[in-house]
């Protein structure tokens, strides 16, 4: 038998627990933090999928910016990825209903797709304009921007951009 911690007002109290108790408590407490843990993991890999999904859809709209018309090929020449991985995001993309490859090889945004390139980008100049207003350097303030991006709510970016929009107009 072991004793338990007394947690009740009159510290003169002890209570004493089987071990059997002690050991069931245990092993619910491990099995709780262990479902705690997956589901957190699990969540923490669906963060990444998104995120890595909304980097390339927001390379893809910078490069038809400035290519005009993009292929896979200049997705891996900007980001330095290997082929073969490109080319999976680039599938998991089309899978998703985020783009469109074309006969030639083309890439287009569906509606989705575009709408979440946009945001990402719109997210991106203005959190690295807001870093750097604050006086952090350019490479760090766009390289912040790129990670904060994607995990900031609506609402805290709103109002960034806002107090941002405002200092500028000042």
């Amino acid at each position: 038998m072991l004793v338990k911690a007394n947690t009740s007002p009159n510290k003169s109290q002890q209570t004493i627990c089987p071990a059997s108790t002690i050991a069931d408590q245990r092993v619910a407490l491990l099995g709780a933090l262990c479902a705690t843990l997956s589901a957190t993991l699990s969540q923490r890999v669906r963060v990444n999928t998104h995120e890595s999904a909304e980097n390339y859809l927001e390379t893809i709209l910078i490069l038809k910016d400035k290519l005009g018309r993009v292929r896979s090929s200049d997705v891996v020449s900007e980001l330095g990825f290997s082929r073969a991985s490109v080319s999976v995001a680039m599938r998991k993309l089309r899978d998703s209903g985020h783009i469109l490859v074309d006969s030639d090889g083309y890439i287009d945004f569906t509606k989705a797709g575009q709408e979440i390139a946009e945001n990402m980008y719109r997210r991106h100049t203005v959190l690295s304009g807001f870093l750097i207003s604050l006086g952090v350097d350019e490479d760090t303030a766009l390289k912040d921007a790129c990670r904060i991006e994607h995990v900031i709510s609506q609402r805290s970016f709103e109002k960034i951009r806002d107090a941002f929009v405002a200092a500028e107009k000042a």
